[in-house]
């Protein structure tokens, strides 16, 4: 058999595996995608064969693989400034209205913070509401961002981004504005980004309370990847880490089952957002 192959047995033994550990459903013939994500691993361990990785991936006792095989399979691509219209949302509406409600800082979670483009530009649509404001403002805003992979925590901890990176979704205004020189064809998020957020490794399977409550949540692009009965289940956990009226920002694909009472759906033109019903 071909190095780079699985067999139909091994696939869904592996395929349970990760529904089981993440919560993430593969469909039928992902085998490319299981191969793609998993070949560069063959090498870093060792490991002669797909079959032969899989196998240990699924022993309790290959932790670092384990958690390399998760960190592989979890890793999304993601763009700065995603879909635009969440970011313009919240300096034309969203933060205008926790300025007047919010007692103390604004607390924003990014759910699913991949490579750290969406809690970095979170925290620069901040600061441009606060430089349209003026000194006036007294906006306060503090962001985690969380991800299940550790790999990609370290990324967002660095905050150094390639050339390639700084291309997808980012204005020259904004890179020259709100990035530095790290050196090696680096750029690296200024110190004033970067102080606003901060990171923690979280599955979003786990119980969330010990996160504290928010005021905003985004998870975009990745209750696709669940079953409807994790998905249910992540839903309510996000009701219950909101403040009252807090929001709740999907990705443009994503929308929440008709049958949860927990939420209303506010239309914006662009975009669909959720509020947490009082």
């Amino acid at each position: 058999m071909h190095s780079k192959e699985l067999q139909e047995r091994e696939y869904i033994l592996f395929r349970d595996f990760l529904e089981q550990q993440c919560g993430i459903v593969l469909g039928d013939n992902k085998q490319y995608l299981v191969k793609s994500r998993l070949a560069p691993l063959m090498q870093r361990f060792g490991i002669s064969t797909l079959s032969e990785l899989v196998n240990k991936t699924l022993s309790p006792f290959e932790r670092q693989l384990r958690s390399a095989v998760i960190d592989a399979m979890t890793t999304n691509e993601t763009l700065w400034f995603r879909d635009t219209y969440p970011y313009e949302l919240l300096k034309s509406q969203i933060f205008p209205e926790l300025e007047k409600t919010c007692r103390g800082a604004v607390k924003i979670w990014s759910a699913a913070s991949s490579s750290g483009q969406e809690p970095y530009s979170i925290s620069m649509t901040a600061l441009e509401y606060q430089q349209i404001r003026m000194t006036s403002s007294g906006l306060n805003v503090q962001i985690l961002g969380t991800d299940i992979s550790n790999t990609m925590l370290e990324h967002c901890q660095k905050a150094e981004y390639d050339g390639l990176a700084l291309s997808r979704g980012l204005s020259a205004e904004r890179r020259t504005k709100f990035f530095e020189d790290s050196g090696k064809g680096m750029m690296r998020v200024k110190e004033n980004v970067r102080k606003n957020v901060s990171f923690r490794h979280l599955n979003l399977l786990d119980n969330y309370a010990l996160l504290g409550k928010f005021d905003i949540i985004f998870c975009r692009n990745v209750l696709i990847y669940f079953s409807s009965d994790i998905k249910t289940k992540i839903i309510q956990q996000f009701a219950h880490s909101l403040n009252p009226r807090g929001y709740l920002i999907l990705g443009a694909s994503e929308s929440l089952p008709s049958s949860n009472g927990d939420f209303e759906m506010i239309r914006c033109n662009p975009g669909i957002i959720y509020r947490k019903k009082t």
